[in-house]
């Protein structure tokens, strides 16, 4: 076991939080240590859309959009159930302009307004139904990453070819990008979602001379006197011990990809992570060993999810988020005994909890899993997860000419789907849903067909030119938030609530206290990981270095 190296603060982890964490703890004059689990960087953030959700950000007030302190409070207030911690929130939305402003004079990182992207819960108090809190990166060159740009971890879902923006989920460019622009893009690599965040916030480290370490698996966390001092890492050529004089700071992303971590802690399934499978649990139990009391473990940033066969992609099945597909018109969903349960176009967040509902008399989850359906209207003028519908639909979508014929191909009562189907087509052509409200909020809208404009018809169609198709639907999750207890710096406490020095958090490895159960608006959870690893950061660059 090699014990050379030392640094004032060494940080876990190189998505949102880690990246983030490692820009300002060296800003503030520590020497930093970067370390990641994975061979690639980047964590589940490099995977995303890449938006990042801070209310009151300055580029609203740019833009004439008015957001309050008292408003963003109020929005979360109503969200919450009683499940958010109020001073962490207040923390959050202080902190978040703030942040803002200092990455984008201090690093390459910029960020524009989703214009008229709403809020997820458009219709609360404080919500900001005609966006602004919203915002992504423009596109960012990889070519300045050198030799990185080829190590930042690609999701299967998304290229980084567009920004959001340009997506129909953004509304920005109807008409696509024309192909000279995107043989430019392609001279310097330039990228959008999340791997224009990560490619900035990646720039910004190396510009510091922070270089990331990866294949470097964090173990153990080594303590002096009830001090956190350094690290033990397991790597490919053995043990290697690292020491940090100020701190460590834990950016390890969650739990969601172990699964006695998930059966412990979740209220309720999670059978298919979004995320990088790095994600499993490694800073939580290193903190647990140390005594770290525990925040929000319930809870995971849920999205329903479908299995797509991809090639060459670890088991050659990706999880692939539906999103923007389940809300467009001529689709519903349906549980196992033929039924809609829910409105198919809220949040995907909210929408996992329809997946937790439990049958008290099968005491089974009632609509997990569930059934997407759609019609040949849909599939020609959607397709689905990157198959085209100017193509037969592939093997793998469940294809009927009839609606009997597709309830027997799902193992669903024939009877109540086609009642089901019946009564949404009626419903449909007066362009309403009576059972559950979809189409009438402005995010249900949105997310819809675009062409449709922002009325309901966005969002609702009949399922009524066959063939008819369907996929199963699991629950998923881009991550979970339940992890160590922090203070509103990013000090992590123990069970009695007193700070374990040497110790901070950040990201999806601490309990994210300001969200609670809810998911305020695109961008959700990396704006709560970039506030909270810009505070982690400062904090433990300012500890007193250990004795």
């Amino acid at each position: 076991m090699s014990s050379t190296e030392q640094f004032d603060v060494v940080v876990l982890g190189s998505g949102a939080a880690g990246l983030t964490a490692a820009i300002r703890a060296h800003a503030a004059g520590a020497t930093v240590g970067l370390f990641e689990k994975a061979d690639t960087v980047g964590g589940t953030a490099a995977w995303s859309g890449g938006m990042v959700w801070i209310p009151n950000n300055p580029h609203m007030t740019e833009l004439g959009i008015t957001d309050s302190r008292e408003e963003a409070l109020t929005y979360l207030r109503s969200l919450s159930l009683g499940s958010i911690d109020e001073q962490a929130a207040e923390r959050f939305v202080d902190t978040g302009p703030e942040a803002v402003r200092w990455l984008e004079a201090n690093t390459p990182v910029r960020f524009d307004v989703l214009r008229g992207f709403p809020d997820y819960h458009p219709e609360h108090p404080g919500a900001k139904p005609n966006g602004g809190r919203s915002m992504e990166c423009p596109l960012f060159p990889f070519a300045d990453l050198g030799g990185w740009g080829r190590r930042v971890t690609m999701g299967p879902q998304l290229s980084g070819a567009l920004t959001i923006a340009e997506t129909p989920l953004g509304r920005g460019a109807p008409n696509g990008i024309p192909a000279d622009e995107m043989a430019r893009r392609r001279q310097r690599d330039e990228r959008g979602t999340g791997q224009a965040l990560v490619g900035r916030l990646l720039k910004g480290c190396l510009d510091r001379g922070v270089v990331p370490r990866t294949g470097m698996r964090a173990m153990e966390l080594r303590t002096d006197s009830g001090r956190v001092t350094g690290v033990r890492f397991e790597t490919a050529d053995g043990d290697v011990e690292v020491s940090a004089r100020r701190g460590v700071v834990l950016a390890t992303g969650g739990f969601e990809w172990d699964a006695e971590l998930v059966g412990t802690f979740l209220r309720g399934p999670l059978t298919r992570p979004a995320s990088v499978p790095t994600n499993t649990g490694d800073g939580l139990r290193m903190a647990m060993r140390l005594g770290a009391g525990l925040a929000n473990m319930r809870e995971a940033w849920w999205a329903p999810t479908i299995d797509v066969p991809k090639p060459g992609w670890g088991s050659g099945t990706a999880t692939w988020l539906i999103n923007g597909e389940r809300t467009r018109p001529r689709s519903i969903m349906v549980n196992g005994r033929g039924r809609r349960f829910a409105n198919e176009s809220v949040n995907y967040n909210a929408f996992g909890a329809a997946f937790h509902v439990i049958d008290v008399t099968t005491f089974e989850y009632a609509n997990h899993p569930a059934w997407m359906l759609f019609d040949h209207g849909y599939w020609t003028s959607y397709g689905l997860a990157g198959s085209p519908g100017s193509e037969p639909a592939p093997d793998w979508i469940i294809r009927a000419d009839s609606v009997p014929e597709l309830a027997e191909a799902i193992g669903v009562p024939a009877e109540e789907l086609t009642g089901t189907i019946g009564r949404w087509n009626k419903h449909a052509a007066e362009e309403h849903d009576p059972d559950f409200g979809r189409g009438t909020s402005a995010v249900d809208k949105w997310w819809g067909d675009p062409r449709f404009g922002n009325g309901p018809a966005a969002t609702i169609g009949p399922l009524d030119t066959p063939p008819y198709y369907a996929v199963a639907v699991h629950s998923g999750a881009l991550g979970t938030k339940g992890g160590a207890r922090t203070d509103l710096d990013g000090r992590v406490l123990d069970v009695d609530h007193r700070p374990i020095p040497g110790l901070y958090a950040a990201g999806n490895v601490m309990g994210v206290a300001a969200m609670g159960m809810t998911y305020g608006g695109a961008g959700g959870t990396l704006g709560p990981a970039l506030v909270s690893g810009y505070l982690a950061g400062s904090t433990a660059a300012t500890a007193e270095v250990a004795a």
